[in-house]
């Protein structure tokens, strides 16, 4: 057997590429050194005829002389090698399959799926929903069970995870982000890395987001109080008119407040909204159809008053600071709160559910399909999608007029009665 000193004093030539040094005549146990005095521990040993051979680990690097692995030590690594072979276990493969599994540990963790599956989605996610989603994971989700293997995330580990928000009082990301939890879950099953969804197995054992509506004035008589102060407002012209066009063509706050010239064509009284600017994913957005607003008499004349004050610019609500942006998304409720209306009684957002419910409730012979497409909602019913269409625009026109007749009405404060449709 070679001794502990021999193994020390061995080194390899300068001419040669390397040199080894066998432990005794038996156990295939060897030193392999290199000129640039690198030494390390080799077992060579046989299975099914064939030779092998595995790396045990370094004697000695460049220009250190600590020992790091000494002979009795690579001893014992190669007995407990040998012990394993006899055991039916092929050491080199054994080590490729543990190897292998610390890459595969490395890929299937929960954020490196949930990246990979919003990569993937991500082009049919509009880009507020797909940003929203990613920075809600990092912040709450990845710092907890993000390193975890997917398929290690069990029912009580995520429900803590998502308590930690709950203590929070946000519930309403509590819901977004277990429904995001459940997708990637979903998505680790269909590719083969986890074959359980524990979020989707959370129902109950989590506080119930109750959605809150926007606040909206839905009585006759009070939407009529609503527009005679609107009529009265002293601010900015811009926001009264912003204001009442949202009573009169009751399109999202977004789209008024960031309408262009370009997409009214007061010849034809026609507000064309562009896919690109609608709430749509970002297929809808680079696919979808433009989204139709017929104008009727009165916000036709409140738009052709306006176009000799902001008509020269990009925006018809332009910002007070500068032209080259919209008008804030706070201004409109703001006008609201200095008209005395209260946050919890009217928003921005509420003159839609205003339309909605008084001319569903008020003005009889008006399909809801065709008031859906004026909001621009996705419909439900299979017939429901053809009332956007161009074929119903004229049906659509006469819709908006009489809605705009039926404010003036109200505005008037003649006797609520049950308006009837021309």
């Amino acid at each position: 057997m070679t001794t502990d000193l021999e193994f020390k004093n061995f080194t390899c030539p300068a001419d040669k590429k390397k040199v080894k040094l066998a432990d005794g005549d038996t156990g295939g146990l060897f030193m392999e050194a290199t000129p640039n005095g690198a030494k390390r521990w080799f077992w060579r040993y046989a299975v099914a005829g064939k030779v092998r051979v595995i790396a045990l680990g370094s004697y000695c690097r460049p220009g250190v002389k600590k020992v790091e692995m000494p002979v009795a030590k690579a001893r014992l690594k190669r007995d407990e090698l040998r012990l394993a072979l006899k055991a039916g276990t092929d050491p080199l493969q054994q080590r490729q399959l543990d190897a292998a599994q610390v890459v595969l540990s490395n890929t299937n963790t929960f954020e490196v799926i949930a990246r990979e599956f919003h990569t993937k989605q991500s082009s049919l996610w509009s880009p507020s929903y797909s940003k929203k989603w990613l920075s809600l994971m990092v912040r709450y989700v990845f710092p907890w069970i993000g390193t975890l293997p997917i398929d290690a995330i069990t029912v009580p580990l995520m429900l803590v995870t998502l308590r930690r928000v709950e203590a929070k009082g946000i519930f309403s990301t509590v819901q977004d982000l277990r429904e995001s939890a459940s997708q990637v879950f979903r998505y680790g099953a269909q590719t083969g890395r986890c074959d359980r969804n524990p979020a989707d197995q959370m129902k109950g054992a989590l506080t119930p987001h109750v959605a809150k509506h926007h606040a909206a004035i839905v009585d006759p008589v009070q939407a009529g109080a609503l527009l005679r102060a609107i009529d009265g407002f002293t601010g900015q012209p811009t926001t009264k008119t912003a204001m009442l066009l949202s009573a009169l063509t009751f399109q999202r706050p977004g789209n008024i407040r960031k309408m262009e010239w370009s997409w009214l064509d007061l010849d034809a009284a026609m507000l064309t909204i562009p896919a690109a600017a609608m709430k749509r994913t970002a297929h809808g957005k680079l696919n979808g159809r433009p989204h139709l607003v017929p104008l009727a008499e009165q916000g036709l004349a409140l738009l052709k008053a306006l176009l000799p004050l902001t008509g020269h610019g990009r925006f018809v609500f332009p910002s007070l600071l500068t032209g080259e942006r919209p008008m804030s998304d706070n201004t409109v409720n703001t006008a609201l709160r200095r008209l005395g209306f209260a946050g919890d009684e009217m928003t921005a957002h509420g003159f839609r559910a205003m339309a909605r419910t008084m001319i569903a409730e008020n003005i009889p012979g008006i399909n809801t399909g065709l008031i859906e497409a004026q909001l621009a909602h996705d419909n439900k019913d299979p017939n429901g999608g053809a009332y956007d269409r161009a074929e119903h625009l004229t049906q659509r026109k006469k819709m908006m007029q009489t809605w705009a007749d039926y404010l003036d009405q109200l505005r008037a404060g003649a006797k609520v009665i049950q308006f009837q449709a021309a």
